[in-house]
């Protein structure tokens, strides 16, 4: 993903029929400009750098509008961490527990070969892979 200009993600925002503002633009610019794997606080972290009047709850809520959106994928790494990724290709991630750092795993390098049977009134949305590792040593 190369960086966006500031009319491709204002392009972008309303392609997916989200009103363009300031702030929604600026959290866009934070997170969907590069591969990126960030939590709710990183993100207002880093849009406080620009826009220093950004509340918690605005970052909340558009990551939450975003994701509803499909512009961004939400993932609970583990019961006290979930981050937002940019990356919405097929693909998945490896977590390491000791040192938080959460990279992606490409669809062509883990093969899901089956699921389980569903009821006839389900129908599969996605998969989605987290593959917890720790160092041997750790």
């Amino acid at each position: 993903m190369d960086r966006l200009t500031t009319r491709e993600m204002t392009a972008r925002l309303r392609a997916a029929g989200i009103p363009v503002t300031l702030q929604r633009l600026e959290i866009a610019r934070v997170l969907l400009s590069r591969p990126a794997h960030m939590s709710a606080d990183q993100v207002l972290s880093e849009v406080r750098q620009s826009v220093p009047d950004t509340s918690r709850a605005t970052v909340y809520n558009t990551l939450k509008l975003f994701r509803e959106k499909k512009l961004v994928k939400e993932l609970i790494v583990d019961p006290d961490r979930v981050v937002f990724d940019s990356n919405t290709y097929p693909h998945y991630h490896m977590y390491d527990v000791n040192t938080g750092e959460l990279t992606d795993v490409s669809a062509e390098e883990l093969k899901v070969v089956g699921v389980p049977q569903l009821p006839p009134d389900i129908e599969l949305e996605e998969v989605d892979v987290i593959i917890r590792v720790r160092g041997k040593h750790a």
